[in-house]
């Protein structure tokens, strides 16, 4: 772990040697994202591939901003998946989820754990056991696909 830190502090103070080139711009982005942590860094719970409308609502300053996307994997505790506006990591926000086979759009409540650009992971946060269920049994369906 020694080793990791100092890697990214010398990558973090590094001064860039060649700002024009191709190279030098992808080294810095390289070093720029060394301090990020991964988002697929401390998986719980495999995820799986899903392509599935969602609204995401947020509220902000006294008003409730609504975007919408679409989901890119799903998980047992959380789903990933790009959307129309930026939000910050750590804020708690609503979604509704259209799901396969769902009568009914699935409706919660998820903290945002990590932004990269407009892709956004949400963990869900407390759920009802039919909701649950709902989501156990779409990711045993979509992992006999796999």
């Amino acid at each position: 772990m020694t080793n990791f830190l100092a890697l990214t502090y010398d990558l973090a103070f590094t001064p860039y040697r060649f700002a024009g080139n191709r190279a030098s711009q992808k080294q810095k982005l390289m070093e720029q994202s060394a301090f990020q942590t991964s988002p697929h860094a401390k998986r719980r719970f495999p995820r799986y591939r899903l392509d599935a409308r969602m609204s995401v609502q947020v509220f902000r300053t006294g008003t409730t901003l609504s975007y919408w996307g679409r989901s890119i994997e799903i998980g047992k505790d959380g789903i990933g998946g790009t959307v129309t506006g930026e939000l910050e990591p750590g804020e708690v926000v609503s979604l509704e989820l259209v799901l396969p086979r769902a009568e009914n759009p699935l409706k919660l409540r998820a903290l945002v754990r990590y932004r990269q650009g407009l892709r956004h992971g949400f963990e869900f946060l407390t759920r009802t056991k039919e909701q649950q269920e709902v989501i156990d049994r779409l990711c045993e369906t979509l992992a006999g696909l796999i």
